[in-house]
């Protein structure tokens, strides 16, 4: 843990507001961190976890877009480019999954309430052991990039 008992001007090393106030307080410091390369990458390295549910070409496109950015290897106008396409690609995704909630609404009318509730229950313990692994590889990402080792 860390030393530091009173307030003062020296900053606080990132990975000690993860020691102590745990990832969401870690993660929510990021915001107070000038955008720097080591921080662009890891919200690259955290897009890229869940790279495997994009399915438009230019999600993909703006993280390739955004990792060569935090590498100095892409320019602002670039990396703008790259966040309008993605947004629009967000929001064909989002229309989709409107349309496929709808159907699936009327498909659960349709049929018996228990299966809708037993696979309402499988898609939540799925759902809840996905969420407990990606948090924990973040932590572990976290600690590597800001910290040292784990």
């Amino acid at each position: 843990m860390s030393d530091k008992l009173r307030a003062d001007e020296e900053p606080l090393p990132l990975v000690t507001i993860l020691n102590i106030n745990g990832l969401d307080d870690a993660l929510l410091a990021l915001q107070c961190v000038d955008d720097t390369s080591q921080v662009r990458r890891y919200r690259v390295w955290c897009a890229r976890q869940v790279q495997h549910l994009m399915t438009d070409p230019r999600s993909l496109t703006a993280l390739d877009v955004a990792e060569r950015y935090a590498d100095g290897k892409a320019t602002d106008n670039d990396l703008a480019a790259a966040w309008v396409a993605a947004n629009d690609a967000a929001s064909v995704a989002v229309m989709a999954a409107e349309r496929a909630a709808a159907r699936a609404a009327a498909s659960a009318a349709s049929s018996g309430a228990a299966w809708v509730a037993a696979n309402d229950a499988a898609l939540a313990a799925a759902s809840d052991a996905a969420y407990g692994a990606t948090r924990a590889a973040q932590e572990v990402q976290f600690r590597i990039m800001f910290g040292g080792a784990t």
